[in-house]
């Protein structure tokens, strides 16, 4: 996959609150030192798909730019959850009640969630991003906002993916990550989806994405996961989601959209969060994590920007 650096530094659409409208730039948590050192959260699954908790940090191997990485800092214990909720309010959602289904959707998701411990903002986009409610741990509030989400406008997904995982990318939360709840339609995004995987990559914000479709649209069964790459969705949809180490869901029906919301809050709940050092030239770096069992399946971001040691990076 080649990503220019350049998409990386492309603006975010601008996020309103109300009627006022935020200006300010939303910087990502940062560790000062005489190097880069490159955080990424990583989920692995079995051949079965369950996830995979027992592993150590002498289980996985670091490969950056195709140079294997010692870790230098390794962590497997739980910690908040913090997600930006991005809901779809573009027009195509009145079609087939999409929205009544999304709205279901958002909140089986929330009621995963832990108060006074995980957090979560709402959002939501048509040609721009809005934010509802800011960051909050009080998941209620965020149900209540849901009530009062209507469709309309054309729809900017890719843009407003990018600029959610900036947000998102503030929190001092361990793990974090974007959840998208849409039809899959974009219609008038300027970035790609290699370049908004870039800049969810670059951050380490994983992107995942749960589409809400007709039923003739997706070819079923109890697993939403296992049936993605089925759907008219898949492909560009996929690989964003995949190259930030998030995933895509396709779902159909209210026992498929409980299934994901529960996968996505359990694998976020046990990533595993692996640092290394990075050495070499500045800019994009593609990056693969794996185990050393190679049945495992891992799921992290795609690559990194390396800057200048004794500069301020990611974390």
């Amino acid at each position: 996959m080649l990503i220019l650096v350049a998409s990386l530094l492309v603006a975010s659409p601008a996020l309103v609150s109300g009627e006022s409208a935020r200006t300010e730039a939303i910087q990502p948590t940062t560790f000062k030192s005489g190097v880069d050192l490159v955080r990424v959260s990583a989920a692995v699954r079995d051949t079965k798909g369950r996830l995979v908790r027992n592993l150590t940090r002498d289980d996985f191997i670091v490969i950056d730019a195709g140079v294997r990485r010692p870790i230098a800092d390794f962590t497997s214990e739980e910690s908040p959850l913090s997600i930006a909720l991005l809901f779809d309010v573009s027009g195509s959602m009145e079609l087939a009640r999409k929205v009544v289904a999304a709205r279901a959707a958002a909140r089986h998701f929330l009621a995963w969630l832990q108060p006074g411990k995980d957090e979560a903002a709402l959002f939501v986009f048509d040609a721009a991003l809005r934010e509802v409610r800011t960051f909050t741990s009080r998941p209620a509030e965020l149900r209540d906002a849901l009530d009062r989400v209507e469709p309309y406008g054309s729809t900017s997904l890719h843009d407003a993916i990018a600029a959610a995982a900036r947000r998102v990318a503030g929190r001092s939360t361990g793990r974090r990550a974007v959840l998208v709840i849409t039809d899959g339609i974009d219609t008038s995004s300027q970035l790609s989806a290699s370049e908004v995987s870039g800049v969810a990559s670059a951050i380490d914000v994983p992107v995942y994405i749960l589409a809400v479709v007709s039923p003739l649209d997706h070819p079923g069964g109890d697993d939403a996961a296992s049936n993605a790459a089925r759907s008219p969705l898949a492909g560009e949809l996929v690989d964003l989601a995949q190259w930030t180490g998030g995933h895509l869901f396709v779902t159909s029906a209210p026992a498929q959209t409980s299934v994901a919301a529960r996968q996505i809050v359990s694998e976020l709940r046990h990533q595993y969060l692996i640092a290394f050092e990075s050495v070499g030239t500045s800019g994009w770096h593609p990056l693969e994590i794996r185990t050393r069992d190679r049945k495992l399946t891992v799921r992290a971001r795609s690559g990194y920007v390396a800057g200048t040691a004794g500069r301020s990076h990611p974390i």
